[in-house]
């Protein structure tokens, strides 16, 4: 698989509160009632982009699928992802452990990305090789939530707000959700919302639809699953998350390993006008 796609699709994460009753609970929501619902994705919204500016630190367990269903292909990686933020910038990794493929067996298999808010670096321990990219001025530290803002469409991490012009957003009944108990074994656990990408959206050439799962009683983002405008599925699931716990600095440290090939990508520089 394309690393570029790997490196987009895992940077990113989430937000906490309680929502009013009548808002989280999907399953008491009238969907006949269109400004009901327009009211309660504002509170969802507004929530979500409240505790996301207030997340300190993020550690869970992710899970991430790869679909391709015209070739029947899938793929599953596991592993842990941490986040911290202060003042000056934020730092996010991903340990990457196991690869299972289609029908064969789950492997071993480690690759690490680490940004720690000016490059992101990939450590691929397979092919023992380093590929190092970066994505901000040295002077101008770009924060997590941005990135995955420009790399994946995931809500509820950075300027929550703008997702109203990129997206038609409604919320899903819980009740008629095909994937209702498969995420909960009480379908009240979760708020679900179904994103449609706008004709105009800047995400009209990557993706059609991202559908997003909310822990009820976190009010974290537990799972989300994107289509992309050729049919491939990115699906990632947060599982046990431990939010603003302390976490040691020394998970963000890292060492090229003797006799790993690096290859190193400058930022762009825009032409002046």
């Amino acid at each position: 698989m394309n690393k570029r796609i790997i490196i987009k699709v895992f940077l990113l994460f989430l937000g906490t509160v309680e929502v009013c009753w009548a808002c989280a609970s999907t399953n008491h929501l009238d969907i006949q009632q269109p400004e009901k619902d327009a009211n309660c994705i504002e509170v969802i919204l507004e929530q979500l982009n409240k505790k996301t500016k207030e997340l300190q630190s993020y550690e869970a367990q992710v899970q991430y699928k790869f679909s391709q269903p015209l070739l029947e292909s899938e793929t599953v990686r596991k592993g842990v992802l941490y986040y911290v933020k202060n003042d000056k910038k934020s730092r996010l990794r991903i340990n990457f452990q196991t690869l299972k493929q289609d029908e064969e067996k789950q492997q071993k298999y480690v690759e690490h990305y680490i940004f720690d808010g000016i490059w992101l670096t990939h450590i691929d321990y397979q092919i023992k090789a380093v590929k190092r990219y970066e994505l901000a001025e040295p002077n101008k530290p770009m924060d997590a939530f941005d990135l995955v803002s420009r790399n994946f469409p995931i809500i509820g991490f950075s300027k929550v707000q703008d997702l109203k012009k990129e997206f038609e957003i409604k919320i899903v009944d819980s009740t008629s959700s095909p994937q209702a108990e498969q995420q909960s074994g009480n379908v009240e656990d979760f708020v679900q919302l179904h994103l449609k990408v706008k004709p105009d959206s800047a995400y009209k050439d990557d993706y059609t639809s991202i559908d997003f799962w909310i822990d009820e009683k976190l009010y974290l983002p537990m799972k989300i699953i994107a289509t992309s405008t050729e049919e491939d599925i990115y699906e990632i699931e947060f599982l046990r998350p431990r939010v603003n716990k302390k976490i040691n600095q020394k998970v963000f440290e890292f060492k090229i390993p003797d006799g790993f090939s690096v290859e190193t990508e400058p930022l762009k520089k825009k032409e002046p006008k």
